[in-house]
């Protein structure tokens, strides 16, 4: 799964300043109970399901025969999770034959039955279960990364929503599945499966497997089976029904399909055209081929999540789909997604964790595997620029720092779902890849998957094999980093011995806890040269020495850049100008830029250096010199500014060019007129609406005309291009379309667009709009007040109330926002 943490409401940590830091759920605590994996008494071994659905009710009428067998002891009794159903009938089958069996469902949860006699280990029998699922009238709870957990979705069936499509989806991760089916919902249980779905025939439906037949059902319906023929954990089980065009594609013989909205199928090829060249990288670079029969891709509405890996059934949010304009653009960051779930079918689905406290063995390897895949598609660079945005994550959350990434303690399972799971888990797969080499860390891999096919594992079972092809005892690694908290702190000294031309590194661990073992790499560089020096740290303070010819220009610690720690690296400005020009790595290049982004008003070397940055070879890097100059200095502006002009008119990558118009913007140079009015006519969004931003700075009458023309188009970038143009040069006429574009939003294009809201209404002097303004400010910061969005809110509501001063409403205005912010200030 792709969670929110990569996909949603992270970024609002980053798209406002009051969110310094990535909301992360509560740290992990230490009187929170003791999670086991799930014992079994019963196994299942194949689900059988027929279902329809009422659509006016929001009711699924299933059907269910379940295969099981007793696990170790015999049993006469049989437990499933059946969250919220009405229970019709419950047999046993004898051949066609039912005998009803006595069960307790008290709970509303829990279903549990008497087998009416006694089986033996391994003897299989079946039950028959005839229930209804109810949803949308089940009370259950989600978390940050899986916001609703009712496992069955009906998006917009009455039609009501214009322009929304209706469409049914599952979502079974963690403990979903059992909302719509009854079954043992544990993700150390694995079945075989059939699902019969009977439809409107207008509808194409997706499920995992194979479809094996699709029969007329009835006036306007259809029936549709899928069959899926290998073992997998129930909540991988997945069904999605609606108005979808499938666009087929192959690989090594198999279908693979992608699904999306009507407005969306030109589009699909450019989507997700690589899937098929990820299956092959996949496949060989972990020795194991893609080992199920077809692979499809369906984006679903209002999804509670990023992306779902039900097995061969990957189900996306909505922010997936793109058209051309839209595609140009796109990130890898954007893409990555579809590697993520890729991954999980062998790290998730093929193995599957045994219990969420090990949900490692799942997220942790898919979210390595996305920058495994940049470097292949897009380079060296492109891999370490994913990697290095997803370790600065979670390092500065440092409530994380409490948690172990295999958790046995917590006090519910979405709990692990977090930036310890995925971003710092897939840090510490890609140190350990680093220490262990290429070949040995992938045929640990491969090793890994063949020994639990079709089967569960936990981190002890991936230790293992990577000690079996390593010939280490790696014990040490996995204590930890795998069962232990927290990382390294370190403060990184040099000094040069000129008597005896010798340098010394003292690396100082100031973390509090254990002491941490560090093997890295220490380069040297001297006249051109660079000498490498292994080491190991295993104490709290170790000084490394080195015999030189003569004092290096350079000493880089960590020299692969793939450590996980928190380091102050004492290095003047002009060892960092040399790093940026000589050391190979995509980081040294970033911490080199960092480095000048701090100094560059009161050092030349500094702004040399991050000038320098606006030319690097790779586009990100260039956004990071760009949207670092502080062009409120004198001296820096007038440094960047020829340089981010001659940018401006040889630049190809569509984000640096319109980041580059968003610095000249705040320049206000009127002679950047023509520039911002060219790129007006731009096919990228972001560099039409940078341009529009621009052309407000320096001519806001025109900027206003030219943003009414621009009205029609619903594009976010381009929608907050044109709100901020209202919010600076327009009026009341223009109010409205503010308020609506707001309404409008997902959440994160709400945290784009209040502050420009809020300037908006600072500038008004109508109180009905005042108020509306008010009323959004304040919902937004209540609902987000977990995230730091009450802070925000109320700084922008005494921004727009400043602003009221001398208008003829102030006084009622400025009243209606102090009631706002006393309200936000009390609100729990």
């Amino acid at each position: 799964m792709k969670h929110l943490f990569a996909l949603g409401l992270l970024s609002l940590a980053a798209s406002t300043p009051a969110f310094a830091q990535a909301p992360t759920p509560p740290a992990a605590k230490s009187e929170s109970p003791y999670r086991a994996s799930a014992t079994k008494i019963n196994d299942l071994v194949h689900t059988k399901l027929d279902v329809r659905f009422d659509y006016a009710k929001r009711h699924l009428l299933g059907k269910t025969w379940i295969t099981l067998k007793p696990h170790a002891y015999p049993t006469d009794s049989l437990r499933l999770d059946a969250k919220g159903m009405d229970i019709n009938t419950v047999a046993l089958m004898n051949g066609s034959a039912q005998t009803p069996l006595k069960y307790d469902y008290a709970d509303g949860m829990n279903l549990r039955i008497n087998l009416g006699r006694t089986f033996k280990p391994g003897e299989e029998y079946t039950i028959y279960i005839d229930y209804v699922s109810k949803p949308d009238e089940l009370k259950v709870k989600g978390s940050a990364a899986i916001t609703d957990a009712k496992g069955l979705y009906f998006i917009n069936p009455d039609s009501t929503v214009k322009g929304k499509p209706v469409q049914i989806w599952t979502q079974g991760e963690t403990e979903g599945s059992s909302a719509w089916f009854p079954t043992i919902d544990r993700p150390n249980q694995k079945t075989t499966e059939e699902i019969s779905m009977t439809v409107p025939a207008k509808y194409v439906t997706l499920s995992n497997g194979r479809m094996v037949s699709s029969t007329p059902a009835g006036p306007g319906l259809r029936t549709d089976v899928w069959e899926m023929e290998l073992p997998h954990a129930p909540y991988l089980f997945m069904m999605a029904v609606g108005d979808f065009k499938i666009y087929k594609d192959t690989w090594r013989g198999k279908e693979v399909n992608y699904y999306l909205e009507p407005k969306y199928a030109p589009f699909a090829k450019q989507i997700f055209g690589n899937t098929p060249d990820m299956m092959e990288f996949y496949s060989n670079r972990l020795g194991v081929e893609y080992p199920w029969n077809k692979y499809s891709q369906i984006v679903a509405r209002d999804y509670v999540s990023g992306a779902m890996e039900n097995t061969t059934a990957t189900l996306h949010g909505e922010q997936v789909q793109m058209t051309d304009r839209e595609l140009i653009d796109r990130e890898y960051g954007s893409e990555s997604v579809i590697a993520h779930e890729l991954f999980h079918q062998w790290f998730g689905d093929y193995v599957t964790a045994e219990s969420w406290s090990n949900i490692t063995v799942n997220e942790t390897m898919a979210d390595f595997s996305e920058g495994l895949y940049a470097e292949h598609k897009y380079g060296k660079d492109a891999a370490d620029a994913h990697y290095y945005r997803y370790l600065r994550r979670y390092l500065a959350s440092p409530r994380d720092a409490a948690k172990t990434l295999v958790r046995f303690h917590y006090d519910e399972q979405e709990e692990v779902f977090d930036l310890v799971s995925y971003q710092k888990g897939g840090a510490i797969m890609d140190m350990l890849r680093t220490y262990l080499g290429d070949d040995v860390f992938f045929a640990g891999l491969q090793k890994y998957l063949k020994d639990n096919a079709l089967g569960n594992g936990e981190a002890h079972q991936m230790r293992l094999a990577f000690e079996a092809v390593s010939g280490q005892d790696l014990n040490w690694f996995w204590n930890q980093w795998y069962f232990a908290p927290g990382h390294p702190i370190v403060t990184i000294d040099y000094a040069w011995d000129a008597a005896k031309k010798a340098e010394t590194v003292t690396v100082k661990q100031t973390q509090t806890g254990q002491t941490f073992r560090l093997p890295f790499t220490i380069d040297y560089y001297v006249g051109g040269k660079v000498m490498h020096q292994p080491v190991t740290m295993a104490e709290a303070t170790q000084t490394f020495t080195m015999p030189l010819s003569a004092k290096p220009d350079l000493v880089n610690v960590d020299a692969n850049k793939k450590t996980l720690w928190l380091k102050t690296d004492n290095k003047s400005m002009a060892e960092y100008a040399y790093q940026y020009a000589h050391a190979p790595r995509y980081v040294d290049r970033r911490e080199a830029l960092d480095a000048a982004i701090k100094e560059q008003t009161s050092s030349e070397v500094a702004r040399k250096l991050l000038l320098a940055g606006l030319n690097d070879k790779f586009y990100n890097l260039r956004l990071v010199a760009i949207e670092g100059l502080k062009l409120d200095d004198a001296a820096v502006a007038k440094a960047a500014a020829p340089a981010l002009r001659k940018l401006a008119a040889t630049e190809k990558e569509s984000l640096v060019i319109a980041s580059t118009l968003k610095a000249l913007a705040k320049l206000k140079d009127k002679k950047d007129e023509k520039l911002f009015n060219q790129q007006l006519s731009s096919q990228s969004y972001s560099v039409q609406g940078a341009a529009l931003g621009g052309l407000a700075a320096v001519q806001p009458a025109q900027a206003l005309a030219r943003a009414k023309a621009l009205e029609s188009d619903s594009h976010d970038a381009l929608a907050q291009a044109v709100v901020a143009t209202y919010a600076q040069a327009g009026g009341a006429d223009q109010w409205t379309y503010v308020r609506n574009k707001f309404d409008e939003a997902r959440p994160q294009g709400k945290f784009n667009l209040i502050e420009p809201l809020a300037n908006m209404m600072g500038r008004l002097d109508d109180p009905a709009a005042f108020n509306e303004g008010v009323t959004r400010l304040r919902e937004l910061g209540m609902k987000y007040k977990q995230y730091s969005a009450d802070k925000y809110a109320i700084k922008l509501l005494g921004d727009a109330s400043k602003a009221q001063t001398g208008r003829a409403h102030a006084t009622e205005n400025q009243a209606a926002a102090a009631k706002a912010v006393a309200e936000l200030q009390v609100s729990k």
